[in-house]
Parts: structure tokens; C-alpha cells; sequence
């Protein structure tokens, strides 16, 4: 394979439940952040180049925080995620904040990719397996007459918190470790020491057992998935702004979703043993720093990532 992977940041949301710029938040004794604990699994997994998908009112900080310490080490690009970034025709509609979403995220890089990527959340500690499976798939596997893309997956159990709902693709995979589609449940609980999620607010809740394997955002593409972004934007835009101008999302798993019904795609799940780590609440920061800072102590890091 001619090009080596590379790596897509999203760190363009603000951490809305959590309040502040979350990517910036140190999570150990010496001020790395978890975006640090990713990078340095990357690098180490044979990532050289990284793009970050920033908005242009975090850059400053952006830079100051992340980016200029992390050029010494990767090929660092940019990548701007605005909302007037739209196809011809459409506009921001009056009052809308919110960003468009994963999809719009990734499709935004479109003229910087030219050959296989990895996509993860800024925010995210998802472990040294997770990169290491994720490139070396990237690098053995191309499009044949389907798509060829991969997910990490995750047992659910590994990635929920004491303190509150949290939202999860819930994932079907058949026997040959293919994803056959993702259902996104947005709202799961733990109840003692059982995973349960609600479609009713409350009112009846269902059981997810331990082998259910969850989606956490980190996805490895071959370049066609911006052609395919791209081309159902539009009709994305022409349906759903009617509907729901200013919160309508266009998120990549529905992307990928429909390739899948299409039969167009083919992905697999790579399923990683390792805990995710991320802070939904304020409250799950204190967990994730003691269980990052461990690592640290056992020897799984070094005490200075970037020394």
C-alpha cells in the first residue's frame, strides 16, 4: 500500500455537559492531557502525520496548549470546522450554534486526505490496542468491490460511568467480525452492576449484557468515505433543516450505516479489551485521572510522555 495512514483529530466540540475546553484539561501530575495519551498511543502504533479538526475561535489556544509541543514530535496539519462551511445553496440557519456533526467534521478534511485515515475524539483515552490494530489494518487493507473500513468496538461495560447517562452506538456484529449495523442508544445507565437503556424516558428500561460491543467513535476509512460524505450531504441538508434547523447533526455512524444497508461497505470490528476512558461529567474526572496517572506509575507510559 503506497500511503501510509494517518490520523484525524475531531476536537472541534466544546464539551457541552462538561463546561470549558475539555481538550485542554490536564489529567495527571505532569499537565498531559488525554488527547496526549492518544498521540503518544498513535506515534507508537506508527502514526506520523496528524490532523486536528479545530474551530478558528479555539486555535489560539489550540496551538498554545496542544499543537505546538506536538510538531516537534508528528507532521501536524489544520483542518477548520465552521458552520458556514456548506455547499452551494444553503446557508446557517438564523440562531444556529451548534456544529454539523462527525460527518461534517471528517468532510471538512477532504482536501487534505489523499490516502487511508483513522478518526478519533479529541477527548477520548481509548488505549494502546486501539491504535496499534487500527493501523496495521490501515495499512494491510484496500477498497476491493465494497468499501473497506474498520471500528474499534468496545465491551460497554468498560466504557460507562458511575455518574449519570451516557449515549452509545450499540453495535451488531456477525460471525465473521463484520459490523452488521449500529444502533445509537442515547440514553444507557448503569443500575448496580447492570448496563440498562430507555427509550422512554425512564419508564421501562432494557438489559444490555456484558458481550454487547459499543462504537466510541474511532473509525478507520479508506479515502472514499469523503466522496460518499460529500455527496450525501446535500440531500442530508434538504431533508433535515426543515425538520430541525438549528440541532440537526450529521453524524458519521449514519453514514457508515447506510453504506452498510447499501451493501457498498464492509467494516470490521476490532475489538479492543482495553477500558475507554472520557470525561462526560465533571464528576468522571477524578477516575480517569487516577487511572491515567496509574498507568503512568506501572510503567505502561513514561512520567513525561513528551520529554
Amino acid at each position: 500500500m503506497s500511503q501510509k495512514p494517518v490520523l484525524v483529530i475531531m476536537a472541534a466540540g466544546m464539551g457541552s455537559r462538561y463546561g470549558g475546553l475539555k481538550q485542554i484539561d490536564p489529567v495527571d501530575r505532569e499537565g498531559d492531557m488525554i488527547i496526549d495519551f492518544s498521540l503518544y498511543d498513535a506515534k507508537e502504533a506508527g502514526f506520523d502525520t496528524v490532523i486536528f479538526i479545530i474551530k478558528k475561535s479555539i486555535e489560539k489556544e489550540f496551538k498554545e496548549h496542544i499543537g505546538n509541543r506536538i510538531e516537534k514530535h508528528m507532521n501536524v496539519k489544520y483542518v477548520y470546522q465552521e458552520n458556514d462551511r456548506l455547499p452551494e445553496g444553503f446557508s446557517v440557519p438564523e440562531g444556529r450554534v451548534k456544529p454539523w456533526g462527525t460527518g461534517h467534521a471528517v468532510l471538512c478534511c477532504r482536501d487534505i486526505i489523499d490516502g487511508p485515515f483513522a478518526v478519533i475524539n479529541a477527548d477520548d483515552y481509548y488505549g494502546k490496542t486501539a491504535f496499534k490494530a487500527i493501523y496495521d489494518r490501515l495499512s494491510a487493507q484496500e477498497d476491493n468491490d465494497r468499501y473497506q473500513y474498520a471500528m474499534v468496538g468496545y465491551q460497554l461495560y468498560n466504557t460507562l460511568t458511575e455518574n449519570g447517562h451516557v449515549a452509545r452506538g450499540v453495535c451488531s456484529v456477525d460471525e465473521h467480525g463484520k459490523l452488521e449495523d449500529i444502533h445509537e442508544r442515547t440514553r444507557i445507565e448503569k443500575h448496580g452492576d447492570r448496563a440498562e437503556f430507555t427509550e422512554d424516558e425512564g419508564t421501562t428500561w432494557e438489559y444490555l449484557g456484558r458481550d454487547t460491543i459499543v462504537s466510541m467513535n474511532m473509525w478507520g476509512f479508506t479515502k472514499s468515505i469523503l466522496d460518499e460524505l460529500e455527496t450525501r450531504f446535500v440531500p442530508f441538508l434538504g431533508r433535515e433543516l426543515q425538520k430541525n434547523p438549528q440541532k440537526c447533526e450529521y453524524f458519521l455512524p449514519f453514514i457508515v450505516d447506510e453504506l452498510l444497508k447499501e451493501n457498498k461497505a464492509e467494516v470490521t470490528v476490532l475489538e479492543s479489551p482495553d477500558r475507554w476512558y472520557g470525561v462526560t461529567y465533571k464528576e468522571d474526572k477524578k477516575m480517569v485521572t487516577q487511572a491515567l496517572q496509574a498507568m503512568k506509575d506501572s510503567g505502561l507510559y513514561p512520567a513525561i510522555l513528551w520529554g
